[in-house]
């Protein structure tokens, strides 16, 4: 935590948003957002029902552009509501004020259907045309996209239809298990012969404890609410992947995999050639896993042991907040001034919350206003490496978000797959400063290889896995309800296909698709490969940094700021001249690893 004479403050300031939550600025904002989006949409009502040849295109340019002036407001005040719900837990009124602004999003999705529905209605030539109206100057990519989903929707009644039903169909399947898993308990019993009621919630930090039988006792007895509640998290998994096929099929969306592409801005050529590259490199990451097992002394691992570092940290009483923040702004600096003044800005404006007390939420995220041209990262600092590391990613996605500023909202939207390279890119940075600074003793070194070990497994063989599982069950969802049987069936088969023999015969997990919030999201489908597209993307990028040197700096900030004006493919192509449908490029960011690898092995063959 941060001293009185600390030059590092780690308690953010949201004054200049809104100088008080329920203040007068504060609320005449939200009356003034609630006014302006039931007659805006209510105009852009009138622009979806008309055909082609009656659209006026000044107006339909002038609604587009309202409704991204409308989006930054919206942004705002979700941005705001969001870090005080995260910093206070507990807030009531905060709670209140998010359900009110969730029903206004629903009016908002409404809005941007019928935005989309006048925009599929424009020819080609009619679009063009649109285009060259000076309220649309570098909109084009968004409007595109929008175009494509306009053509893919139904009609704005029935979208507008399905906007309302999935308050409480769609959504409240995923408020379901939250509200499920986020009451679960379990009875543990101890190592030592104790036993105790332990909250789901601490069950990922259990399993990750440097204590093999603590390790296999969380995951042993946690393991049976998963199966106590299978048949209800079941229909909650079917009930989310039926809702979504059902409006596929009404949308004339081919395929599963359709939507959650296009959300990544990516093609199914770029995916399928990045997970080949995986698969013909698999040998790497499961090294890494047997150089795990070695190191804990089996002959491979359980499931429990994944998470779970292999090499001891290093003393973290000595990491205080402010060694974290020297340490960041050290490899920052030297490797990418403009990275590094930026951190320190972060830090003088008090953009950066890290304050451990109670009532916060044990997340890490970055979010900010375009309206205010801030960015702001929450996190809680408990003096590990791991929460420094967390720092540099978070900063890295709010330096992304800043390259973008001066960009119009419709060019500055990105997608997952690009965000999660950015926040990469971070870490990389700040891994790779750690690695080489002579004064990191050979202890601290052999934990950060561990670290990277564990991170290059869990995005190489885990989240490969998931997807493998997802993309299973949704083939099966669409001829029927997939049982709870089954669907263990699935994720043990996935599971046996990735990991090969760097788990044990009894050391799978068959219940991880309960126990796993991601298949439950339901704002996102198939929440996985755009977190290895961004971790691999994001190793091609530092290896460009390396051989080239400080002037790869510029075309990487070229690389960021176009990454809300094209595709993931035309972004990459443009900026680096490379080719995401080729294997080999993915491939080379796979062995990207290997000196690290081999490091790691040489410390479980030989010790520290």
């Amino acid at each position: 935590m941060k001293t009185e004479s600390s030059p590092f403050p780690d308690r953010w300031s949201l004054e200049s948003w809104f100088p008080k939550f329920g203040g007068s600025d504060y609320q005449s904002f939200k009356e003034a957002l609630a006014m302006e989006l039931p007659a805006m949409a209510a105009r852009a009502s009138i622009l979806a029902e008309k055909k082609a040849a009656a659209l006026d295109p000044g107006e339909l340019a002038k609604a587009l552009q309202e409704a991204e002036v409308l989006g930054d407001r919206f942004g705002l005040l979700s941005s705001y509501l969001g870090c005080l719900s995260a910093d206070d837990a507990n807030d009531e009124a905060v709670k209140a004020d998010e359900a009110w602004l969730a029903t206004l999003e629903a009016e908002a999705v409404k809005l941007h259907a019928c935005l989309r529905s006048a925009l599929a209605r424009l020819d080609d030539a009619a679009f063009q045309s649109l285009l060259q109206d000076p309220l649309l100057t570098d909109a084009g990519y968004a409007l595109a996209q929008m175009r494509t989903e306009g053509r893919r929707q139904m009609s704005a009644e029935m979208e507008a239809l399905a906007a309302e039903l999935n308050v409480d169909g769609l959504h409240a399947w995923g408020r379901l298990y939250d509200t499920l898993s986020g009451r679960m308990e379990f009875v543990m019993q101890f190592p030592d012969g104790r036993t105790e009621t332990v909250p789901m919630s601490r069950r990922r930090a259990l399993m990750s404890e440097p204590d093999r039988r603590l390790r296999a006792a969380a995951f042993r007895d946690g393991q049976k609410p998963w199966n106590d509640h299978a048949v209800t998290l079941a229909a909650a998994l079917n009930g989310i992947a039926g809702t979504r096929l059902s409006l596929y099929g009404r949308r004339g969306i081919g395929h599963f995999l359709d939507t959650p592409l296009f959300d990544a801005g990516m093609t199914r050529a770029s995916l399928e050639a990045m997970l080949e590259a995986i698969h013909t490199q698999l040998e790497l990451p499961r090294r890494a896993m047997r150089a795990a097992a070695r190191l804990q002394g089996t002959l491979a691992l359980h499931y429990f042991d994944l998470e779970a570092p292999q090499v001891a940290a290093p003393d973290a009483a000595k990491l205080t907040w402010d060694d974290a923040c020297a340490t960041v702004d050290r490899a920052f600096s030297a490797a990418y001034p403009e990275l590094g003044a930026y951190f320190r800005e972060m830090l003088d404006q008090r953009w950066i919350e890290a304050q451990p007390r109670a009532g916060k939420r044990p997340t890490a995220f970055c979010t900010g206003s375009r309206l205010r041209a801030e960015e702001r990262v929450y996190m809680t600092f408990h003096g590990t490496v791991h929460d420094m590391v967390t720092l540099a990613h978070e900063v890295g996605h709010a330096w992304h978000a800043r390259v973008l500023r001066p960009a119009r909202a419709y060019a500055a939207g990105y997608p997952m797959t690009l965000a999660e390279t950015a926040s990469n890119f971070g870490e990389m940075i700040l891994l790779d400063g750690l690695m080489r600074d002579p004064g990191m003793n050979a202890a601290t070194k052999a934990y950060l290889l561990d670290q990277e070990m564990l991170r290059a497994h869990a995005y190489l063989v885990n989240i490969p896995m998931r997807y493998e599982f997802e993309r299973q069950f949704y083939g099966e969802r669409a001829a029927g309800e997939v049982s709870v049987s089954r669907l263990g069936e699935l994720m043990e088969g996935a599971q046996r296909k990735l990991y090969g023999d760097t788990l044990i015969a009894d050391g799978t997990d068959p219940m991880f698709w309960a126990s796993k919030l991601h298949f439950f999201i339901t704002g996102v489908s198939f929440y996985n490969f755009p977190y290895v597209f961004g971790y691999l993307l994001s190793h091609a990028l530092f290896a460009r940094f390396q051989e080239e040197g400080a002037g790869f700096l510029r075309n990487y900030e070229a690389f960021l700021a176009s990454t809300g004006r094209a595709s993931c493919e035309d972004v990459v192509r443009q900026t680096l001249g490379e080719d995401l449908t080729q294997p080999e490029f993915w491939a080379r960011a796979v062995r990207a690893m290997e000196p690290s690898l081999r490091a790691y092995e040489q410390v479980a063959d030989v010790g520290v």
